[in-house]
């Protein structure tokens, strides 16, 4: 066998398995144009508590308790709780001039938001008994809510979904290509993941914040056990594999803030990606048996979204630029001009893919997404650049030891103001 037909094999194969791992994907998107969503009617109110991990976040916090605190929802039956992290600022004591019950947490050694959720879950079984309440919501400090969230959230948890999440807008898509780089993705993930995965009636996965968990759950855990980087996806792959079904709540919205600075997004998203290295170093084995011997489309799905796509596409760009390199040494032009036509090839179909999500998600969400419509039209083009970015990212993260370290939010806006 040639090296030319070596190369035009492995592409090919390469193709299909991109093809068999994410054309579902596609699907999902029309599963959510075409099928009605469910309408749920009025729900006997429920018990819940506000869980909010927060690390010299004085800036923002103040916003997320003051939409908490106008929620549309009987405020005898919501209870909020602070965790003040390893604060060198005032958070504790904004927190406190907001209502919430404030624990501080001095910690150099257990780092991260999953010790400080166990923290404080053990504090309030300390005081009341875990139970004591329904379900527990989660956010970061810096979210704000839609008035009506907690209500809507209420319903679908009526339903048994023992896990909720819902859906994650932004406070500051219009900053820059990078703000709105995770902000689409973010929507897309709301609307054609979650939305179509709750339509399917198969199990949608949390994304950092905004979501609901049952207090049974947090019983049975004995408190918040996952410690990984990335302990949102440790939590929905933990549930996945144990047959809970993640559900779904459209209606119930919250904005956050996304990084701006490019050195910032590096940072975080190379936790994301060690992170979800780690997530398939240790729960990866329990997802591939729940695909074969239970045939589980959700451990699929979940396996699909936590490994391949970035490897992958690295893998195919690795193959080629090295056959390009072999060319160029040896003096093969034709073995030359075919790798560099299959890496141009991959990038432009990559692109195209990624803009197709790009710009269905604009269209159906662009009441949604609160900026001018020229940001609107010129961030679908530099969305699937902002996407591309993560290829260096995955390639650091697969050598580099990566720690936790928190993110600045300094933005402060209410929903109204959001909206405007």
């Amino acid at each position: 066998m040639t090296m030319e037909t070596f190369i035009r094999y492995m592409n090919f194969a390469i193709l299909v398995l991109f093809f068999l791992c994410y054309s579902y994907q596609v699907v999902y998107v029309f599963i959510r144009l075409l099928k009605k969503d469910v309408v749920r009617g009025e729900r006997p109110f429920h018990r819940y508590a506000v869980i909010i991990s927060a690390r010299n976040e004085s800036a923002v916090i103040g916003g997320l308790l003051q939409s908490i605190n106008s929620q549309k929802y009987p405020k005898e039956l919501l209870d909020v709780y602070v965790v003040a992290d390893n604060c060198t600022d005032n958070t504790a004591e904004i927190a406190a001039e907001n209502g919430a019950t404030v624990f501080e947490r001095f910690n150099r050694v257990q780092v991260g938001k999953g010790y400080a959720l166990n923290y404080i879950f053990h504090k309030i079984d300390e005081d009341k008994g875990i139970r004591y309440y329904d379900a527990y919501m989660v956010f970061d400090a810096d979210n704000v809510l839609d008035e009506n969230y907690v209500y809507e959230m209420n319903k679908v948890f009526d339903d048994g979904y023992p896990v909720i999440t819902s859906y994650r807008n932004s406070k500051n898509y219009d900053s820059n290509w990078i703000s709105a780089g995770y902000a689409l993705w973010f929507l897309r993930e709301s609307r054609y993941l979650n939305g179509a995965r709750m339509q399917c009636g198969s199990s949608c996965a949390i994304s950092g914040t905004g979501f609901m968990v049952d207090s049974q759950i947090i019983e049975k855990n004995q408190g918040w056990k996952h410690h990984l980087l990335t302990e949102d996806i440790e939590f929905s792959v933990d549930n996945i594999i144990q047959g809970n079904v993640i559900g779904y709540c459209e209606k119930a919205v919250l904005y956050d803030e996304q990084p701006v600075r490019f050195k910032e997004s590096w940072n975080q998203r190379l936790r994301w990606a060690k992170g979800f290295y780690q997530v398939v170093g240790k729960y990866g084995k329990g997802l591939v048996e729940g695909c074969v011997k239970h045939r589980s489309f959700q451990c699929f799905d979940m396996l699909m979204n936590i490994a391949p796509a970035m490897l992958l596409t690295i893998a195919t760009l690795l193959i080629n630029g090295g056959a390009m390199m072999m060319g160029l040494i040896n003096g093969e032009e034709s073995l030359f001009l075919l790798a560099g036509g299959e890496i141009i090839n991959c990038v432009a179909s990559i692109y195209l893919s990624l803009f197709f999500f790009g710009i269905v998600t604009t269209i159906t969400e662009w009441k949604q997404i609160h900026c001018s419509s020229t940001k609107k039209i010129l961030y679908l083009f530099t969305f699937p650049i902002f996407i591309f970015t993560y290829l260096p990212i995955a390639i650091a993260a697969l050598f580099k030891k990566v720690t936790w370290t928190p993110i600045q939010h300094t933005i402060v806006r209410n929903v109204q103001e959001i909206r405007q």
